[in-house]
């Protein structure tokens, strides 16, 4: 399981989980996809980069994600694979996705941002926990 969801009272708040940190940052990257439409209905047609940067690993996770509510919200592309590398405070994401196709994909709710409040980044799990403002 990439991801679980857990008990929030007005957002969407989930945990991921992984070999190591990157992997817990895909899957939340594909959480985050998941909770719009269909993501694993989304094809590899188009790859995108996202080098992104932070002051320390919450920010550098908040930053991630939000770079895919960028590129829905001004390319309307959405993803269901990525490859993430972490060095220190960077981070390079190569994203597989494709324009948004609401027949095959399914709109499910928007996002709005992604927000600091519980957020978790564990490295000696690895796991993250991330609330999705809606």
């Amino acid at each position: 399981m990439r991801y679980e969801l857990l008990e929030h009272t007005a957002d969407i708040m989930v945990r991921t989980t992984g070999k190591d940190l990157a992997e817990c940052f895909a899957n939340a990257a594909f959480a985050l996809e998941d909770q719009m439409v269909e993501a694993g209905k989304v094809e590899p047609r188009e790859m995108v980069v996202i080098d992104t940067e932070g002051f320390d690993k919450e920010s550098l996770l908040l930053n991630f994600l939000s770079e895919f509510l960028f590129l829905m919200d001004t390319r309307r592309m959405v993803f269901g694979r990525f490859d993430v590398k972490i060095d220190g405070l960077r981070l390079r994401c190569e994203a597989w996705g494709e324009e948004i196709d609401m027949e095959r994909h399914g709109a499910k709710r928007e996002i709005k941002a992604i927000t600091y409040h519980m957020m978790v980044v564990d490295e000696e799990t690895p796991s993250v926990t991330v609330i999705f403002d809606i």
